[in-house]
């Protein structure tokens, strides 16, 4: 039988879970503003926002049970898909390659 304590802790989580997805959803709405505006918006305002989106996802993803590793071996491996079947991002741009690279780098100072 769960205790007190036990169900306090999944209604915690389960608020802290919908609290993300809020935040998540405010965050893509936020970036969607932010790019209509166009060339008023700035750089710094963008990074931010894109920043919080990324954290919030990492954050969502350990309140589902997930490892952040878990969540970087799957970026890994979408990005070696994209540039195994030559994506128009990686064709065009080598933007995953680009992104590959950083990673690695990131990894070995890390």
């Amino acid at each position: 039988m769960a205790s007190s304590e036990d169900n306090l802790d999944v209604t915690r989580n389960m608020r802290l879970v919908e609290w993300l997805k809020c935040e998540m959803l405010t965050g893509v709405a936020s970036f969607y503003q932010l790019m209509q505006r166009g060339s008023r918006s700035s750089q710094e305002a963008l990074a931010d926002v894109i920043a919080n989106i990324i954290l919030v996802a990492y954050l969502l993803a350990r309140r589902l049970g997930m490892t952040y590793a878990t969540v970087d071996l799957r970026i890994q491996s979408k990005i070696k898909l994209g540039i195994t079947e030559e994506h128009e991002v990686e064709k065009w741009y080598k933007d995953l390659s680009e992104l590959a690279g950083y990673m690695n780098r990131n990894r070995k100072q890390g």
